[in-house]
C-alpha cells in the first residue's frame, strides 16, 4: 500500500444525486472533502435547462421509478409526492436534501475539474478551471453517465433535422415539431415518452418509431399499485424471482404484436426495462407506427434496412449515453471504458489495482440509480476511514468477473448493458462485503 497522509482530504467530482448523497456520508463520517460543480445549483441531470448543458431531462419529463423506492435512506419524501413525480418535484427533493444535511456550503459552484491525475504520494492532483491546483488523498468520481449522447451512424445526409433526445425539451424546442413527419430512433424509456407526447394527431402530422428490435413495454401500474412496489424480494433465488417476473409480465401486457409492434426477440428482463404509461395505447391506437432500422439518408428519404423506405422531415436519436471522464488524461487507458462500452470495477465502486479512487452511482440500476450511491457511500466512506479494507487486487478483479457474470447474465449483449445491475440484489451483496472488510480491516490483512 502507497503511503498516504493520516489525515485524509477528499475531492468529490459533481454535485448531481450520486454527489450529494456521497458527501452527507463522508461528513457524517468526519472526512474533510471539497466538492466541485461545474453548474450554478446541485441536481445535475434533473436540473432541468442546467446551464452546464449536461442535463437530458425534457420538460414533460415524470420519473420511471416510484417514490418508494427512489427516496434516500434517512430523508423520505414528502407525503404529498405522488407515486412517480415530475423532474421539478425531484429536483426540489435533491436541494432540500442538500439544506436539511448543510452540504451546500462545500460545494463549488460553477467550477469544472479540468484534470485528475495521481501524484508521486499515491493521491490525486486536481486542476480547477480556475488554473488552481490542488491535492488530494482521495477522489470521488460523481459525474454521471446520461449526458455524453450517443448518436448512430447512417449512410448519406438528411435534408431535415437530425438531433439527439438528450437536446429535446419539447415539440417546440429545439425545433418546432406540430405538423412534421416525425422518426423516435430507439425504444427506451427517453424514446417512448417523445414519441408517446408527439404522436396526437394535432401534434406531429405522422410519427414514427424505428427499432433495431422489438421491446417488452412494461406498464406503471400493477393492480392499482405502482409495478415497482411489489418486486420480487432480493433474497429469493434469482433463477425463481426471474421466472416468475417473466411469466407475469406475459399475463399482464400479452403479446408485443397485439399493439401493432414488433415481437421481441429476447425474454422479458433481458434488457433494461422500458416503461411507460402510454406507449402500448398509443401504439394500438394507431397514432405510432413503427419501422425498422434505418440504413440512411438522401434528403428527405429515409432508407430502412428492409429495402422501404419513408420520408421524414425530423430525426430524434434517443440512442443512449456514453460513460465519459474527460479530467483524466487519454494516455492512461485504465481510467477510460473500453471499445465496447465497458468498464468493469469492484462492486462498481473500486477500479481493481488503482488507489484512493472511487464511482458513485456510475450503474445503470434497476429499478433506480438515485439512492445507488447513497449505499455505494457506505462503503466509500469506511474504506477512506480505515475501517474497511479492501480484498487483494487479485481477488478484486477474480469477485468482479463473477459479479458481471451474475448480473449480466440475463441481458442481451450491448452497450446499453455493461453496466446494469440489479439493486436489491447488489445492495444486499454490499452490505456482505462491507462486513467482510470491516473484518479483514480489524485483522489488518487483506483476503
Amino acid at each position: 500500500m502507497t503511503d498516504t497522509p493520516a489525515a485524509p482530504r477528499v475531492c468529490i467530482i459533481g454535485a448531481g444525486c450520486s454527489g450529494i448523497t456521497t458527501a452527507k456520508r463522508l461528513k457524517e463520517f468526519g472526512i474533510s472533502y471539497d466538492q466541485f460543480e461545474m453548474s450554478d445549483d446541485i441536481g445535475g441531470n434533473w436540473y432541468f435547462k442546467n446551464p452546464n448543458g449536461r442535463s437530458s431531462v425534457y420538460e414533460s419529463l415524470h420519473i420511471d421509478t416510484s417514490t418508494q423506492r427512489l427516496q434516500f435512506e434517512d430523508f423520505p419524501a414528502p407525503a404529498d409526492y405522488p407515486d412517480f413525480p415530475h423532474h421539478t418535484l425531484i429536483h426540489r427533493y435533491f436541494k432540500d436534501y442538500v439544506e436539511h444535511f448543510g452540504l451546500r456550503e462545500n460545494i463549488e459552484f460553477g467550477i469544472e475539474v479540468k484534470r485528475a491525475a495521481r501524484n508521486a504520494d499515491g493521491g490525486w492532483d486536481v486542476t480547477l478551471s480556475s488554473g488552481v491546483v490542488r491535492r488530494y488523498t482521495d477522489l470521488v468520481v460523481a459525474n454521471g453517465h446520461h449526458w455524453a449522447p450517443r448518436m448512430p451512424r447512417f449512410e448519406g445526409d438528411f435534408a431535415g433535422e437530425l438531433f439527439h433526445a438528450h437536446h429535446y425539451v419539447n415539440p417546440f424546442s429545439p425545433v418546432e415539431l406540430r405538423g412534421k413527419r416525425v422518426i423516435v430512433v430507439g425504444m427506451g424509456n427517453s424514446a417512448m415518452d417523445l414519441a408517446s407526447e408527439l404522436s396526437f394527431p394535432w401534434m406531429a402530422k405522422k410519427l414514427y418509431v424505428s427499432a433495431r428490435r422489438g421491446v417488452w413495454v412494461l406498464p406503471k401500474y400493477r393492480n392499482g399499485q405502482a409495478a415497482d412496489k411489489v418486486m420480487a424480494p432480493p433474497d429469493i433465488p434469482k433463477e425463481q424471482a426471474l421466472a416468475a417476473s417473466r411469466a407475469l409480465i406475459r399475463d399482464l401486457v400479452g403479446n408485443m404484436s397485439n399493439y401493432g409492434l414488433p415481437e421481441p426477440d429476447h425474454e422479458p428482463l433481458s434488457a433494461h426495462p422500458s416503461v411507460s404509461a402510454d406507449f402500448l395505447t398509443k401504439a394500438g391506437s394507431g397514432d405510432i407506427h413503427m419501422l425498422p432500422e434505418i440504413k440512411g439518408f438522401e434528403g428527405h428519404t429515409v432508407h430502412l434496412v428492409d429495402g422501404t423506405s419513408v420520408e421524414a422531415d425530423v430525426v430524434i436519436c434517443a440512442t443512449g449515453y456514453d460513460m465519459k471522464f474527460p479530467f483524466f488524461d487519454h494516455s492512461e487507458a485504465d481510467l477510460h471504458p473500453d471499445q465496447d462500452h465497458r468498464y468493469p470495477l469492484f462492486k462498481r465502486v473500486v477500479k481493481p489495482g488503482v488507489e484512493h479512487l472511487y464511482y458513485a452511482g456510475l450503474a445503470q440500476s434497476s429499478p433506480t440509480i438515485v439512492n445507488l450511491a447513497e449505499q455505494q457511500s457506505k462503503l466509500i466512506a469506511r474504506l477512506i476511514t480505515g475501517q474497511y479494507a479492501l480484498p487483494s487486487v487479485e481477488e478484486q478483479e477474480r469477485i468482479m468477473v463473477a459479479d458481471e457474470a451474475a448480473h449480466l447474465e440475463q441481458y442481451y449483449a450491448s452497450p446499453r448493458h455493461t453496466i446494469q445491475i440489479d439493486f436489491g440484489r447488489y445492495c444486499l451483496d454490499l452490505m456482505e462485503e462491507i462486513e467482510a472488510g470491516e473484518r479483514r480491516a480489524r485483522a489488518g490483512t487483506p483476503a
